[in-house]
């Protein structure tokens, strides 16, 4: 390719320059041009107005050819290895080419081939395949990943839209890939009864073998081998993800590490998440705190353990502690649920705008009511919903150690509408299946355990407590409007055919932007706990509903 002139402005001058001349530039590969004419008498002769207009900033939906240049003059220049030219074509140079560089630096992967596939709209997925090379040790590397062409507003200037995602799917912003010796042995992870636990066996425990391995490797035994991993920087560490192994080029020695997990359970769990997109769910058992399976249908975050959001109406289990320990109410109380129920400016209504014009609180429970939970909130003090899930549910103080990463719950202290919200688990209350099947094992027991997936005798950690226990009378109360729930209200057709000591609660939580809500369900059953989640599925009883029954029918 020739080399375009550069023309430099003058000052006054009593004729204009006329430069002649079409450049055409052609992206490699990708089978089009980009002409620029630059100079010519008729642009030098326009007025100031017209030429101002040419600058103008390029705004509206990106072109189909657009999309394609940008994305293949990225693609082409980091399959070339002109890195700097690559992170150029992105809307953030200087993070793109720190890990394009150490993705091959670093990452030591080499012979990288990109192939774009067809775009939708204005992302475009490709192929990538590399050999991760390191010492006299190689294997080969092919994933899929994508990029998204954005315009930059300062200029219109089509640029990809840099994520750590684009290099691999695995990357969250501020990770890196590395091959080397890997900083953690391996680990054999075994279920309770001595069984090897694999993703072959069961696809659910991907994150969890990660974050066993990172929290045991070093202390069972094993000898680190050379691998190709995804090391967490400082974002994703908060949000508690683990490194990941993407080739392992030699094998390590693996320490052993016996979890918790029921091999029955488990692969029961793992079978019924399967059924339902975005579902999650856990098993515990009440009196150990000891956690038997956890599966999600989607295997990359795991919602189970480390996800964070509304619990809808499960949390009313929750606040009903709070009110019977308060005197404030009884299950048989009279106590009606209003259509609509106005505090602090705001109007809340009941699901379906339902009511129960004469009815007891239990039928308010068992009905999912919200207003007969809302109207307490004059009685009650801001923090009082986050004392009751401290000091007897354990929630909420960032001190669960299970044995690999995991979310504690949420319970905020606030004020006006949003702790009125919050006692029907919307506002700011946060949880996951793990925290709410603790919820339904600590009814169950009379006190909270801890769930746990590594025995602390293996590492001689200490389980977090809470501060007190319910009294008898309270557990007897939340065990009759649970029962009541199962065998009457909206948890009754999943908990059909139950029998023994059991209990539940159904919850739908909203969600900005989602047509359906997420559905809950939590129950008990003996000496088994249980609750799932199903996202955008709608209600609870009818979706996460079934997991959670299937599994405590089983029994044990």
């Amino acid at each position: 390719m020739g080399k375009r002139r550069r023309v430099a402005e003058r000052g006054k001058t009593t004729r204009p320059a006329v430069l002649g001349g079409l450049i055409a530039v052609v992206v490699g590969g990708a089978g089009f041009g980009v002409y620029a004419l630059t100079g010519g008498g008729a642009a030098a002769d326009e007025p100031a107005s017209a030429r101002a207009d040419h600058k103008a900033v390029k705004t509206g939906p990106l072109s189909t050819a657009e999309i394609r240049t940008a994305s293949t003059r990225f693609l082409t220049a980091w399959q070339q290895g002109r890195l700097t030219e690559a992170a150029a074509t992105t809307d953030d140079a200087s993070a793109a080419a720190k890990l394009l560089t150490g993705y091959a630096k670093d990452a030591h992967l080499k012979g990288v081939t990109l192939t774009a596939g067809t775009a939708t709209g204005a992302k475009v997925p490709f192929s990538v395949k590399a050999t991760v090379s390191y010492q006299n040790l190689s294997k080969p590397l092919a994933y899929g990943s994508s990029l998204t062409v954005v315009r930059r507003a300062s200029d219109g200037k089509p640029l990809v839209d840099w994520h750590s995602s684009v290099v691999h799917p695995d990357l969250k912003d501020g990770d890196t890939l590395v091959t080397g010796e890997s900083g953690t042995p391996p680990i054999k992870a075994l279920d309770r009864d001595g069984g090897e636990l694999t993703t072959a066996k069961y696809p659910s425990l991907g994150s969890v073998l990660d974050g066993l391995r990172e929290k045991y490797g070093k202390t069972a035994g094993g000898k680190a081998g050379i691998e190709l991993r995804v090391v967490r920087g400082k974002a994703a560490q908060q949000a508690k993800l683990s490194d990941k192994t993407l080739v392992e080029l030699s094998k390590g020695t693996p320490g052993t590490v016996r979890t918790t997990l029921s091999p029955t359970f488990q692969a029961a769990a793992e079978q019924q998440v399967g059924k339902r997109s975005k579902a999650s769910v856990v098993v515990v058992r009440p009196s150990t705190g000891e956690i038997l399976a956890v599966a999600n249908s989607e295997h990359g975050f795991n919602v189970a353990f480390q996800g964070s959001l509304a619990p809808g109406s499960t949390m009313k289990i929750v606040t009903s502690t709070m009110l019977f320990e308060k005197k404030l109410i009884t299950p048989d109380a009279s106590h009606p649920c209003p259509k609509t129920y106005k505090l602090a400016g705001w109007t809340f209504h009941n699901d379906d705008n339902s009511e129960i014009k004469k009815g007891t609180f239990k039928q308010s429970f068992g009905a999912s009511c919200n207003n007969a939970f809302i109207d307490f909130a004059p009685k009650l003090s801001n923090g009082d919903l986050t004392k009751e899930a401290q000091q007897v549910y354990g929630l909420g103080m960032d001190n669960w150690a299970i044995g690999v990463p995991s979310f504690d719950g949420s319970v905020p202290v606030q004020s006006g509408a949003q702790m009125g919200a919050s006692l029907i688990g919307q506002g700011g209350v946060r949880m996951n299946p793990l925290n709410m099947a603790s919820v339904s094992a600590t009814v169950a027991s009379g006190s909270f355990h801890q769930p746990y997936l590594v025995s602390p005798d293996v590492d001689h950690r200490t389980p977090a407590k809470a501060a007190r226990t319910m009294s008898s009378q309270t557990r007897s109360q939340l065990k009759d409007v649970m029962r009541f729930t199962a065998d009457y209200g909206t948890a009754a057709k999943a908990m059909a055919g139950m029998s023994g000591d059991y209990g539940a609660k159904t919850g739908s939580a909203e969600v900005d932007g989602q047509k359906k809500p997420n559905g809950w369900f939590t129950a008990y059953k003996g000496d088994l706990a249980a609750a799932g989640v199903v996202q955008a599925g709608g209600h609870g009883g009818d979706t996460a509903g079934p997991i959670v029954a299937a599994l405590l029918k089983m029994g044990g």
